[in-house]
């Protein structure tokens, strides 16, 4: 295994995955603007050795996985699918918690049919925070947990990750099982994560940023506004996007990448990050920048 290799569950990857959010509609709702470019990105990431795909059935809803099977299936015997539960979408495409035990069964099952697997290589339970504080949805962890680990057992779950998770949470859980992953927000402009980071670095576990490059809420901050990132571009000769992706491999060994996008150029760019050196230079001006 090389530096651009790392293990998930298991499985050899790529440190440089594919995120499948993006690919939907509007708001991640809906049929995809353009059909064919969305089964062209995916089927582009895997011709580029792109072996990590990080999806959900919500995303869209029922869209991300649909275009994952139509492109890629049969799969390549090395393609790692991940895919989450603990969320669903109203008819408005409001985001809504589903974190009931059988509600977190029910959303594996549904998994299993659209991506056509008898086993998720991975799972990630997305806990919902401020969405799931009241009523039937404020369920214990450990009650989650042990659904998950029901579904492992019984063969349709291959590891048990964990999405937007506090560093006690991730202890709680570890006292529970073996977690494969932890995906949480992280980027350049915001390393608030970074204990929950390290505790995975030193535990081995995969941490698997979200909003790499800052926020996808417009008016929020994005790593590729940054002069100092714009300087780097441009003395490097790569893109800005790049120079952020570039960061966070250089950032931790156990960060994957599962930046996403509609485009076939930005996938391209993307993957590429993972090829490119920051030096020292770069990295001293770069740890001058966001850091909250």
């Amino acid at each position: 295994m090389n530096t651009h290799e790392a293990q998930l569950a298991g499985r050899d990857v790529r440190r440089v995955g594919f995120g499948a959010m993006q690919l939907p509609g509007r708001g991640v709702f809906g049929p995809p603007a353009d059909r064919e470019q969305a089964l062209a990105v995916l089927r582009r990431a895997v011709e580029l050795g792109v072996n990590h795909i990080d999806t959900a059935q919500y995303y869209g809803p029922d869209v991300s996985n649909e275009l994952i099977h139509t492109a890629l299936h049969p799969y390549p015997d090395d393609l790692v699918l991940v895919s989450k539960v603990g969320g669903a979408r109203d008819a408005d495409g409001g985001w809504i918690p589903a974190q009931r035990p059988e509600e977190l069964r029910r959303g594996v099952e549904d998994n299993l049919r659209s991506l056509a697997v008898d086993r998720v290589d991975v799972v990630n339970l997305r806990l919902m925070g401020d969405h799931a504080a009241s009523g039937d949805q404020v369920v214990p962890l450990a009650d989650q947990l042990g659904e998950m680990i029901a579904l492992r057992d019984e063969g349709k779950v291959g590891g048990i990750g964990l999405s937007s998770v506090t560093l006690e949470q991730l202890e709680a859980g570890l006292a529970q099982t073996e977690i494969a992953c932890v995906q949480n927000p992280m980027s350049l402009l915001s390393r608030g994560d970074q204990p929950t980071l390290d505790r995975c670095r030193d535990a081995g576990i995969p941490y698997v940023p979200f909003f790499p490059l800052g926020s996808a809420f417009p008016g929020q901050p994005h790593v590729t506004d940054e002069p100092v990132v714009a300087e780097i571009a441009e003395r490097l000769g790569v893109t800005r996007a790049q120079v952020g992706l570039a960061w966070l491999l250089a950032h931790s060994p156990n960060i994957l990448l599962i930046p996403g996008t509609s485009s076939v150029g930005h996938v391209e760019e993307n993957i590429a990050a993972g090829e490119i050196s920051l030096d020292a230079d770069a990295m001293d001006a770069l740890a001058t920048v966001g850091g909250v």
